[in-house]
Parts: C-alpha cells; structure tokens; sequence
C-alpha cells in the first residue's frame, strides 16, 4: 500500500508540473511573453518630423537647388534647399532622432509660420532682436559675422573705409531686416526702398540704381564669388555700422521642451565645424543663389 501511495503521489506531481507548463506557468505570474511578430507585437514608433522654416533665397545661409545632392533636402513641389541652415538642420534634427522637413517660406512669413506652428522652427540667418524675442524663444547664436558693404567694383566706394564715406549714395537692405534698418546710421544717406530678397538687390546694384547694398560677411562674399564684378566694403575698427551680426534658431514661443533639445543638440557642434560649414556652403551655392 505504502508503494502505491508514493507512486500515485509521483504521478501526481508530474500531471501538476505538466498543466503548469502547459498554461505557460513562470516567475512572472503565469502570464506568457506574445511571440515575436506575432499580433500582440507593438508597432515600431513612428519617428518625429522636424519642420523648420527658411527663405532657400538666401545664399549662402540657404538658397534652391534643382538636382540633389549629399547635402540638400527636398523641398514639397520641386527643388532642393541647400545652404549653411540646411546642413544645420539636418544635424540637429539628426542628433534630436527626428525626421527633417523644410518648408521654403518667404521671410515675412516665417515668424508667423513658427507661431501658428505651421513649422517647429525658423533655421535662416535670423537675428534674435528684442522685438523678435516677444513673439518666439531663441537658442544662443549657431553664427557670428560682420556688417560689410556690397558695391560695384570699378565705383570708387570699393575703396572707402567708414560709413562717412557713403554720405549721399543710394543704399539698399533686405526688406524687415537689420540690414535695412542699420542703413540710417550712414550720416546723409539716401536711405533706398528695401526689397525682398538679395537676388533683386544685386540687379538693382548692378544696373545702377543702388550704389551699395548692407549684409553679413558670408552673405556679401556668397553674391561676390557669384558676381565677380562686384566688390565687399570691410570698415576699419570703429568706423562701421554697431550690429548684432549673430543668427539664433527660433521656436514658438513657451516651447521649452523643444528649445532645450535644439539646444542641447547645437551645443555638441563646435565652432570650427560650424566655421567650415560656412566655408563649404560659399563653395557649393549656385551662381543664382
């Protein structure tokens, strides 16, 4: 009796540990992992766009392209963006694990673009003047320049050295720029209509209406490499315009979150890179740009 009472007892032990494998029994409460691939399995997240806004017409910063290359995005419609700004933004958006998307706007268009949240960002030589401060949150400065003058080569003004000597002549700036507004500080200067965009300013400097047009440095040796008739007016110490000459990354305003990991990306580049970047993009820009 006492042999069967142990048989039965091991049978019976061995039916207990068979229902329990069967149920899938584990440490973690019975419960059983879902088969890879199988329908439980949760689908891959889809990865974040970055959406930043830019002129692409505003060479070397940005500007369009027709074919594509290891450099440029691709714009909705046609084209391709190229530039400083876009070789920016595809690093940032890269170090941010996002999806980068470029949406060519005009410049009027972009602040209101970043508030509406049309775009998540403004990557296009923009200033983070007091003004643009109330309506949208800036990263530190990603450039910093120098305020130079664009004239033609063979007009005396290649040669001047101060603002003084730019009393009286025609001087044109970038429309709801600084450019266009540093232009008052030229002691009588005939203070020119400003218009949209650099492409429009070199037609109007070299048929003569305009005897001199402001821009950052990168911007006024980007028209020169593209317009070899033209010259860049550097001024002595002292003797030039007073400027903010950096450019910020803009996001809506009270986007914290995003504003801390734009920045947090753009602090892991460092100056000689971003330096270099300039370099290349004054090489690559079109002869339109």
């Amino acid at each position: 009796m006492n042999q069967r009472r142990i048989l039965a007892a091991i049978l019976g032990a061995m039916m207990t540990l068979t229902l329990l494998a069967g149920c899938g029994g584990s440490n973690n409460g019975g419960s059983s992992a879902p088969a890879p691939g199988g329908s439980d399995t949760p689908a891959p997240a889809e990865k974040k766009t970055f959406t930043v806004g830019m002129e692409c017409n505003y060479a070397p910063f940005n500007w369009t392209q027709v074919e594509s290359d290891e450099f440029s995005v691709p714009l909705e419609g046609a084209g391709h963006a190229g530039g400083y700004d876009v070789m920016m933004a595809k690093t940032l958006a890269d170090k941010m694990g996002m999806e980068l998307v470029i949406k060519k706007l005009s410049w009027e268009g972009l602040e209101p673009a970043v508030t509406s949240g049309e775009i998540d960002a403004i990557i296009a030589g923009m200033t983070a003047t007091p003004e643009r401060k109330e309506n949208a949150d800036f990263t530190s400065p990603y450039y910093e320049s120098e305020m130079v003058c664009i004239v033609r080569g063979d007009d005396a003004l290649a040669q001047a050295t101060s603002l003084a000597d730019f009393t009286g002549k025609n001087v044109q700036g970038q429309q709801n720029t600084l450019y266009d507004e540093i232009i008052d500080q030229i002691p009588g200067v005939n203070h020119m209509t400003p218009l949209q965009s650099y492409p429009l300013m070199v037609v109007s400097l070299q048929n003569g209406e305009a005897d001199a047009l402001t821009a950052e440095l990168p911007v006024a040796t980007g028209v020169v490499t593209s317009n070899p008739s033209l010259s860049i007016v550097r001024f002595e110490a002292g003797k030039g315009f007073e400027a903010d000459t950096t450019v910020s990354i803009a996001v809506k305003k009270g986007n914290t979150e995003l504003l801390n990991a734009v920045q947090s990306a753009l602090d892991t580049i460092d100056a000689d890179t971003r330096n270099q970047w300039m370099t290349d993009a004054v090489s690559r820009q079109p002869a339109n740009g």
